[in-house]
């Protein structure tokens, strides 16, 4: 750890925090960040040389595994025609055709520069589509860093929210509505007071930001059947479940069709691009067509969309989400078998190439259930699979992700590595 301690040192002098986004810095767990040289496949290296098993997945967008051979070629070759245009491509054209081949609910699509950019866009489109101002979002699922998106919820389930971090005044989230995630009594209560002011309801459609939560169908359903009695738009935010859980995300998986989709990661193969698209009658309200502005100088960008392309059309060409699921639900279960041998408990969530687990008896279902786990068990594991050998999210509430390189060699090593760890932790 000597280079990344002396590169750790010179990043507080010279970035924010030390980090370009906070939970790098490794507040959540403690401990100097690792700083990381390369990715190969499954595998991570830091800068003094040591090698990592990633479930981290750059927070998802690797479903491939890192620096994936199709990826790379296809973004060698569209380098040498220049990096940015600020003008139409065919690449942008041809990644939008395979989104929409994917997703049967977006007729429309625009692409931009991350899943912020997005949520953000898709919740003033509609607004302007509606001519509402009033939203409903729900606690411990997370859609970027827009002002009003950043709330807690207020004393009641009528009260709005407050900001959630400094510099964000409270009438930037006077209209944001906070409830709690698998909450229908709640759901219909805030529709029944508001519902004629509402003009979306914004979800992760499986929460990935609070850890792997599994929405209950019913209440994906009544979401549904709320926005549309009232005229309300519902976005799907899909920027981690988008072509991760299957090739039409988590609304082929439930068979619920969005008025807006949000997307980010995978469609970028790891480079920065973030989309939202849906409805034509909606999308057709976005500039230049209609009243709604948004725009960007890197949106579109040629490097990026090749990157996502080549992911896009791998996942198309090969569709590997069965054997996906069949290795994270082998990786898992004898997970669980390993916990339960130590005497810990703990409830695994999981769904497609998703996973996370939480130190508490089951059910986590919402983000109280979340703040029940025992983040100190957390903390210590964490710090022993890193010494043994696997990079993981460096915080106790978020996802771990399988890519296509993890095979079962791979996994069974993994399994050891946690063997290992956990009599660790327990002695």
């Amino acid at each position: 750890m000597e280079l990344s301690k002396k590169l750790w040192e010179r990043a507080v002098n010279s970035l924010a925090g030390g980090v370009n986004s906070p939970v790098r810095a490794f507040k959540a767990v403690g401990g100097i960040p690792v700083f990381i040289d390369k990715g190969e496949g499954a595998y991570l290296y830091d800068v003094d040389g040591n090698k990592y098993i990633d479930f981290m997945a750059s927070w998802g967008p690797l479903i491939l595994g890192h620096a994936h051979p199709d990826v790379l070629t296809a973004v060698k070759e569209k380098l040498k025609k220049g990096f940015t245009f600020g003008a139409p491509t065919q690449v942008e054209v041809e990644l939008a055709e395979l989104v929409k081949k994917a997703f049967p609910s977006i007729e429309l699509i625009r692409f931009v520069n991350s899943g912020t950019e997005a949520t953000m866009s898709a919740i003033r489109l509609a607004r302007g589509y509606t001519g509402r101002d009033k939203i409903v979002k729900f606690e411990g699922c997370y859609h970027g860093h827009s002002d009003y998106l950043l709330t807690k919820a207020g004393s009641g389930l009528t009260t709005f929210s407050l900001p959630d971090s400094v510099g964000v005044p409270v009438d930037f989230v006077k209209n944001t509505i906070v409830i709690p995630y698998n909450d229908i009594d709640s759901l219909e209560k805030i529709f029944n007071k508001y519902g004629s002011e509402i003009a979306c309801v914004i979800v992760e459609p499986i929460a990935g930001n609070m850890g792997t939560v599994l929405p209950e169908i019913e209440f994906l359903n009544k979401l549904r059947e709320l926005t549309a009695s009232y005229g309300s738009v519902l976005i799907f935010d899909e920027v981690i479940t988008g072509f991760r859980v299957s090739i039409g995300g988590a609304q082929k998986l439930y068979n619920i069709s969005p008025d807006l989709t949000c997307l980010g990661k995978i469609v970028g193969g790891g480079f920065p691009v973030g989309a939202f698209g849906g409805k034509k009658e909606i999308m057709e309200k976005l500039a230049p067509l209609g009243p709604v502005y948004q725009a960007g100088t890197l949106s579109g960008n040629p490097i990026a969309m090749t990157a996502g392309l080549a992911t896009v059309k791998f996942l198309f060409e090969n569709q590997p989400y069965k054997l996906l699921e069949e290795n994270t639900e082998y990786f898992v279960e004898n997970l669980k078998r390993l916990f339960e041998n130590s005497g810990i408990k703990v409830t695994i969530n999981y769904v497609g190439s998703m996973f996370s687990f939480f130190f508490k008896e089951p059910p986590v279902k919402n983000y109280s259930d979340v703040k029940a786990s025992d983040s100190k068990i957390y903390v210590k594991l964490f710090h022993l699979l890193l010494k043994n050998g696997i990079y993981c999210p460096p915080s106790p509430y978020e996802t771990w992700f399988v890519s296509v390189a993890h095979n079962r060699k791979i996994l069974d090593n993994s399994l050891e590595i946690f063997d290992r760890s956990i009599k660790e932790l327990i002695n």
